[in-house]
């Protein structure tokens, strides 16, 4: 019988009810990028037409915009790796079952217990002893001292 998988997670920083309650939305009482934009709109829109708004201060502002927008998906991308660290950290410890080719050529069926999550070159992996295993080539999990049940 296939054991389940476990929501609980080795390292309690990551634990589901903290990356749940950190990525909850507080209420925002900085300027957003869309408040920035409807200030900007606002004053073309109601700028004096015998002192318009010379070019020096209208590329000084978008250079302001651009660097609020970047700000804003560094932010985004901060959050989701978050999460899905918080998600992967619960595989520590866990038996997990993984396919690989031998010197061969032929496929052959691997297991082992997580060690560690890392990530190289924007990907995460998990580390079984001295392997890395990309997580898109793990095809079950299971419980410590157990076998890796399938998915």
């Amino acid at each position: 019988m296939s054991d389940r998988v476990s929501t609980t997670n080795v390292w309690p920083y990551y634990s589901s009810s903290n990356v749940q309650a950190a990525t909850k939305k507080q209420a925002d009482t900085s300027l957003g990028k869309d408040d920035f934009l409807r200030i900007l709109v606002t004053q073309l829109q109601n700028q004096d037409p015998m002192q318009p708004l010379e070019d020096k201060d209208f590329i000084a502002q978008m250079a302001q915009f651009s660097s609020v927008e970047q700000l804003v998906n560094m932010s985004d991308q901060l959050t989701s790796l978050r999460q899905n660290l918080g998600m992967v950290s619960s595989m520590i410890g866990k038996n997990v079952q993984w396919y690989d080719y031998s010197d061969t050529g032929e496929m052959i069926t691997k297991t082992g217990a997580v060690d560690s999550i890392v990530i190289k070159d924007k990907v995460q992996y998990a580390r079984i002893g001295n392997t890395d295993v990309n997580l898109d080539d793990i095809v079950s999990i299971g419980s410590q001292g157990g076998e890796a049940a399938s998915e």
